[in-house]
């Protein structure tokens, strides 16, 4: 995959340029594409015979899996992150006007057109863990309104 945003910020992290969440505004599609890679959630979705299609039917989906990620410690972070991601990308997709934004010190979030963010990996990250909140019910609140 071509990203041509990294080049850049590779360039500046010498301290000279400016930060990565300016480089991330200047390239929202490029930053759709990294954010929605999202590889260790498709993984285990694939391995479920799930196919992840970045619709808010694959989160339902995803929600009726057998969490056995839970099993590992050291993956459940990861996957969670991945989650959130996830969220976040079919909320982009979806969603008129949704754009990612990612703040100074690399938090990202959703930034819906209201002007309200949505902290998509930490609810990622509490679904990996807890289960609840589902994906499909997160997304059908933002989606609502």
């Amino acid at each position: 995959m071509h990203i041509p945003f990294l080049d850049k910020w590779r360039e500046r992290q010498s301290g000279q340029g400016r930060s990565a969440a300016a480089v991330f505004e200047d390239h929202p599609e490029a930053a759709a594409e990294l954010f929605a890679e999202c590889e260790l959630l498709r993984s285990h979705a694939h391995m479920a015979g799930l196919e992840l299609d970045d619709t808010p039917a694959s989160l339902a989906a995803l929600d009726q899996l057998l969490p056995r990620w839970r099993d590992d410690p050291e993956v459940l972070p990861w996957l969670g992150n991945d989650a959130g991601l996830y969220l976040g990308t079919v909320v982009v997709r979806t969603v008129p006007g949704a754009r990612w934004h990612v703040w100074p010190g690399g938090r990202v979030v959703v930034r819906l057109p209201s002007g309200r963010e949505l902290h998509v990996v930490e609810a990622g990250i509490e679904w990996a863990v807890h289960g609840a909140p589902e994906l499909s019910q997160m997304y059908a609140e933002i989606s609502e309104g």
